[in-house]
């Protein structure tokens, strides 16, 4: 935002008269101060003359012989504008001066006459591209005063970045509040004299939608003559980055400028029904703007219709339709106060940013708009020689009050690590507006144009920031001594795991489209095509909020092949989002953080002859043992299933403590085609809470000396039993002197029947005191066998054990 130092200085006395150091107080203050424009008139040696006589030219029908005075006299000048008669104040360049692009004036003889000096236009003070005429001034500028001075030249303007959390100070008045309240001096308000001076106005108001229009305030002026503004207020909207327009228009946006409020006008005489009706948009309803653009609405397009159409889209950008134009004589003026989401998501929705919408979104303080409009009818009234009409509209059902916000003394010193005086901290508040009472808590009233101001920490924020942060002395907090929870130390841990298991971590995007999900091959009623939709997208095609980080992962992936990169490892720890409610706090969706893992190339050492092995399904579950192994999860299992984006007889989900977490994979080769990938890729999602949630300590147990006893025993069963549970079934029946059980070998075929298949296991078993006997063995191998073919069916191959 940019800011006219000279018209900052109307509102608050600046003790600071350089700019750098007023810059590094308003730095201060937390607004940055990006520029400091220096503006110097592009003309000098201009003065300001009244036009006495016009006469004919003697010897010339184009142009004309005037009679210009100043209180140093009278001269004569040859012009050929025909805009003006005598008695017309003008901008005089007597000899010597320099306009525009260096041209110097002189005296010449045009005709015969001798011209001395020129009338000038606005093109040719590069005050703008009007060439055809001259500029005739306000009658009340002073004769004889120096035109770059009325125009407030050489200007200072201050280029602030305003952060979005301060509505407050988009505008003159805002940053001169605080100015004030840093040098303890005077707040001046500009005049608002608005008193009516004609009947009352026939134009009614109507909200239909107060939730989005909590107020809106509208008052007409009548009798109005269009035209260009005084060249003061277009030279101060110049400078801070608006273009002029006419009076009234350029008085909506100066009191924008000035006091933060956005304002609109329209022409009465062209609204139908002399009604302003403050709605949802309806089907099919559309709106020319004032950028000429014809915008289809939305029903959540928030608006102004009259008793025909939609003028206004509400917040954003007037319509064509209603105008001010130079043959305007009523206007109404609006100023309202509108939801800050509904503003906001609508100039997204349709792509337009105005002033007035990032004002807004922000919010702007609904007991500013009386002001603003009492402000903007009297200017409109003195600058276009219109009368203010009696009354008003003032729809206002649920007036927005300050609130109370109570700050414990405390609080401050914890904070700041400074004890302030309780007399300094409420002196503090009082001067930027707040109203203090109480002693411990105090109890502090917050004006209605700090919405950013509800908490204690934030009043703790404006004491800090106007006793300035570089009186603080510098020491450490006191407190509770802080350190990472156990989560956060495992999921370190397990970022180093993977790290050294050869991966690169992945940043994606959280947002994924619809087409993401068809890639995947996900069913119609797969749970994770149930996204959450954003409102308003950054694409069409991330308008999802992810419920799987496998999209994003494949894109990366695709995106390294794509350049050349043809062996990846990568994994992500990022959160997923799903459309149930939080469990902690209902209003927001479930957001479980998920470990999300994609593996394709060649991988393991390599040299002279060496290529390492393809990536596959082993390549996956031997990362998932890695990360069970390094964070001591014992009871992590894979079950074999047939998963959607999986390929068939290739795919397990990842069980801990008996419940899924997650799966683990080769991705189907349709789906590594749809992704633009070649060769197997191995993937795989969990659930990271169960990986990094806390395990029971160990228990040190005494390792046995003695030698132990190895047996293998093979099992004939049902081709689709997975090997775990004859592991799991082993080790229920086993005895708590089996020390290790092991799949070594899986058989298919003659003589085996169709449909069966043989798992041989090596069993090892040791006991704690003393080595263990064939008679002490016999009887557990037998108790091992009989548990397996009673809870499973299997048969032990080469008789009965």
């Amino acid at each position: 935002m940019r800011v006219p130092v000279r018209w900052l200085a109307e509102f608050v006395e600046l003790p600071q008269q350089s700019p750098e150091e007023l810059a590094a107080v308003l730095s201060g203050l937390g607004h940055e101060v990006e520029a400091i424009d220096r503006i110097e008139a592009p003309f000098s040696g201009v003065v300001v003359a009244r036009v006495e006589e016009v006469e004919a030219h003697p010897d010339a029908d184009r142009i004309r012989l005037c009679v210009v005075s100043t209180p140093e006299g009278s001269a004569e000048v040859v012009c050929g504008a025909w805009n003006f008669e005598a008695g017309a104040v003008v901008p005089l360049a007597r000899p010597g001066a320099v306009l525009a692009g260096g041209v110097e004036v002189g005296v010449r003889t045009i005709r015969g006459v001798v011209s001395h000096g020129m009338i000038c236009s606005e093109q040719e003070l590069a005050l703008g591209d009007d060439h055809e005429g001259i500029m005739v001034l306000d009658p009340s500028a002073p004769l004889g005063s120096d035109f770059a001075e009325l125009l407030e030249f050489p200007q200072v303007v201050l280029d602030l970045a305003i952060t979005p959390n301060r509505p407050d100070a988009m505008s003159v008045h805002g940053i001169a509040r605080d100015l004030a309240a840093f040098y303890d001096t005077t707040l001046r308000l500009p005049p608002v004299d608005s008193s009516p001076s004609s009947p009352p106005s026939r134009a009614s108001v109507r909200v239909e939608d107060p939730d989005g229009c909590p107020r809106f305030v509208a008052q007409e002026v009548r009798e109005v003559t269009v035209g260009p503004s005084p060249l003061p207020i277009q030279a101060r909207l110049r400078a801070a980055g608006v273009r002029p327009i006419n009076n009234v228009v350029d008085v909506t946006n100066y009191v924008m400028l000035e006091l933060g409020q956005p304002l609109h006008a329209f022409d009465l005489d062209r609204l139908a029904g002399e009604q302003l009706v403050v709605r949802r948009a309806r089907k099919g309803e559309h709106l020319r703007t004032l950028d000429g653009v014809d915008r289809e609405l939305d029903f959540e397009d928030l608006i102004i219709a009259d008793g025909a159409e939609v003028v206004s889209l509400a917040g954003i950008m007037g319509g064509e339709s209603s105008e001010v134009s130079a043959s305007t004589t009523r206007v109404l003026v609006e100023g309202a106060h509108w939801h800050p989401p509904t503003i906001l998501y609508g100039s997204r929705r349709h792509g337009l940013r105005s002033e007035a919408s990032a004002r807004f979104e922000r919010g702007v303080d609904p007991n500013l708009p009386q002001l603003a409009v009492a402000r903007a009818v009297r200017l409109i009234a003195d600058l276009g020689k219109g009368e203010v009409a009696e009354g008003g509209e003032d729809v206002y059902p649920e007036p927005i009050v300050p609130w109370l916000v109570e700050l414990p003394r405390q609080r401050v010193t914890d904070v700041l690590g400074s004890e302030l005086e309780p007399a300094t901290v409420s002196d503090l508040l009082r001067r930027l507006g707040m109203r203090v009472e109480g002693d411990d808590p105090l109890s502090v009233t917050v004006p209605t144009y700090r919405p950013d101001v509800q908490r204690p920490i934030d009043l703790v924020e404006e004491v800090a920031r106007l006793y300035g942060y570089d009186r603080f002395p510098e020491t450490l907090p006191l407190g509770h001594g802080g350190g990472l929870t156990v989560s956060q130390r495992r999921e370190r841990r397990l970022r180093q795991i993977l790290l050294g298991a050869g991966y690169d971590e992945a940043y994606v995007f959280s947002f994924l489209g619809q087409q993401d999900l068809d890639l995947l091959g996900l069913p119609s009623d797969d749970p994770r095509r149930r996204g959450i939709a954003v409102r308003n997208p950054l694409r069409e095609d991330q308008g999802v909020l992810r419920t799987t980080l496998l999209p994003g992962l494949l894109r990366a992936a695709s995106h390294n092949t794509g350049h050349g990169v043809v062996d990846v490892a990568l994994f992500e720890i990022g959160k997923v989002f799903l459309p149930i409610p939080d469990r902690v706090d209902p209003r927001i969706p479930d957001q479980p953080d998920h470990l999300g893992l994609v593996r394709l190339g060649r991988e393991g050492l390599r040299g002279v002859g060496v290529e390492g092995r393809s990536a596959d399904i082993y390549s996956a579950t031997a990362t998932l043992g890695l990360v069970a192994s390094g964070l001591g999860i014992g009871d992590l299992e894979l079950r074999a299933a047939t998963l959607p984006a999986l390929h068939p007889g290739r795919g397990a989900e990842v069980v801990v403590a008996g419940r899924p977490i997650g799966f683990v994979g080769e991705l189907h080769p349709a789906v590594v085609r749809r992704f633009g990938l070649e060769g197997r890729v191995a993937v795989a999602e969990i659930a990271l809470g169960p990986l990094t949630a806390p395990v029971p300590n160990w228990q040190l147990q005494e390792p046995s000396l003695f030698p132990p006893v190895v047996f293998d025993l093979a099992f004939e069963a049902d081709a689709d039993l997975p090997a775990a549970d004859l592991i799991e079934a082993i080790r229920q029946g086993g005895g708590p002197w089996l020390e290790s059980v092991r799949l070594f070998d899986v058989f298919s075929g003659p003589p085996l029947g169709e449909g069966r298949k043989s798992l041989a296991v090596r069993l090892a078993y040791r006991a704690p005191d003393h080595t263990m006997t064939d008679e002490e063995v016999a009887p557990l191998r037998r108790e091992v066998i009989a548990h397996v073919e009673e809870k499973l069916g299997a048969v032990l191959r080469g008789g009965a054990g």
